[in-house]
């Protein structure tokens, strides 16, 4: 294992979704620890940190891809929190599901909707 590699990319896990993103990583622990090493150490150890894009626009691009997907919505939730923490509001998340609409359809952006409104209730996130 690349040790400089994985405490990188936990680093920004941390930043980005704090303790959800840890609570995934953990939760593969006992059944597919490389996946979560693959997690951090690529996604968030050598995607994230590139220049080019802020974090904020890198959660618009994730949880638009995430959306767009469908059965998604674990996932969503980890980063619609993610989003949140690197300062997007409540109302542009929204916005870029609806957005989305017209390339996607109603049911999953209705789907990414209700995840986000479950976290925003968690979190107490008001409109």
């Amino acid at each position: 294992m690349n040790d400089k590699r994985f405490d990188k990319g936990m680093e920004m896990l941390r930043q980005i979704d704090g303790n959800a993103g840890e609570g995934v990583i953990e939760s593969l622990k006992d059944i597919a620890p490389d996946l979560g090493r693959y997690i951090v150490e690529f996604a968030f150890g050598d995607i994230y940190p590139r220049a080019g894009l802020t974090l904020e626009e890198r959660e618009i691009i994730t949880i638009s891809s995430l959306l767009t997907s469908g059965g998604c919505e674990a996932q969503l939730r980890v980063h619609i929190n993610g989003a949140l923490n690197v300062g997007l509001s409540r109302e542009k998340i929204i916005e870029v599901f609806i957005q989305c609409i017209p390339y996607v359809g109603f049911p999953r952006v209705l789907n990414a909707v209700t995840a986000a409104k479950t976290v925003f209730k968690e979190r107490k996130v008001k409109g």
